[in-house]
């Protein structure tokens, strides 16, 4: 399988690479790790009139702290993810998640940014992100503006960055004394999930203050599950799961295909709820 051809840009500043996918026009691609666009060259289900590579631009190769956040470079792999101490002292939910993101060879080129730039609802981060609360910086031609993980998935591997626009960070929120967990199912090891569920509690005097569950590969988007939440908010927890995991895919939009039923999908969306809520309790 060969891809077809394309023109390739190398930049080495965010600037740089805004101007080389404003010259290669609308069809024109960012590549990051290239975990997803690669295969999808291969078999020529995209077919980009210029490849702009973010590779060389260092200034997005960066973990750091701002304020209550942490900031993470568009060009920081998974595997830095999981090896970096911020992500592990502030968000380590995010390298819970990261750990069950296929396989080692692929968490060595792929990165963070680009998983959420993707947007493929069954991917892990994304549902991730969304708990998190995450914000997106997006640069373009008009400047950069900052983007909220409950805005930044539009449709089917459709997010908000725009042709001629680039992700350069996303900003998580530390957890603070919010505690998080991720459970997905898949058919085999380090396969796509058919469903998963991200999950997070704050507890305040033995009841739970709030909660957060993120589901994955329920719809064309990542999907906050509502009702769960609402139904594990104020409740002292062993009361609470159960009907956390009865209404968990309420409003979700699951597809049928040879992996699974939307039924099934459904049915795993509330065993993993359950296993997420009790986990943290």
């Amino acid at each position: 399988m060969i891809p077809p051809s394309f023109d390739y840009a190398a930049p080495t500043t965010v600037d740089e690479a805004i101007s080389a996918l404003r010259d290669g026009g609308e069809d024109a691609k960012v590549i990051a790790g290239g975990q997803s666009l690669i295969p999808l060259l291969r078999m020529r289900f995209a077919a980009p009139s210029t490849l702009v590579d973010l590779g060389g631009v260092e200034e997005l190769r960066h973990v750091r702290e701002d304020g209550d956040a942490l900031v993470i470079g568009a060009m920081v792999t998974h595997a830095r993810v999981l090896r970096d101490p911020l992500v592990a002292e502030h968000a380590p939910l995010l390298a819970q998640a990261t750990a069950t993101v296929a396989d080692r060879q692929v968490r060595h080129r792929g990165t963070f940014a680009g998983s959420l730039a993707h947007a493929d609802p069954a991917g892990d981060l994304p549902a991730v992100a969304l708990v998190l609360g995450a914000e997106m910086e997006i640069a373009g031609p008009d400047g950069r503006r900052v983007v909220p993980a409950a805005e930044f998935f539009v449709d089917y591997l459709e997010s908000a960055v725009g042709p001629d626009e680039v992700l350069v960070a996303v900003r998580v929120p530390k957890q603070g004394d919010w505690v998080g967990t991720y459970e997905k199912f898949n058919r085999v090891a380090q396969g796509w999930a058919l469903v998963g569920v991200a999950a997070m509690v704050r507890r305040d005097n033995g009841t739970i203050a709030e909660a957060r569950v993120g589901l994955t590969n329920m719809g064309s988007t990542p999907l906050r599950a509502t009702a769960a939440e609402e139904a594990l908010a104020g409740a002292d927890g062993a009361d609470a799961i159960g009907s956390a995991a009865a209404r968990a895919a309420d409003g979700s939009r699951p597809g049928d295909d040879v992996s699974a039923s939307a039924d099934y999908r459904r049915h795993l969306a509330g065993v993993l709820t359950r296993r997420a809520v009790a986990s943290l309790l």
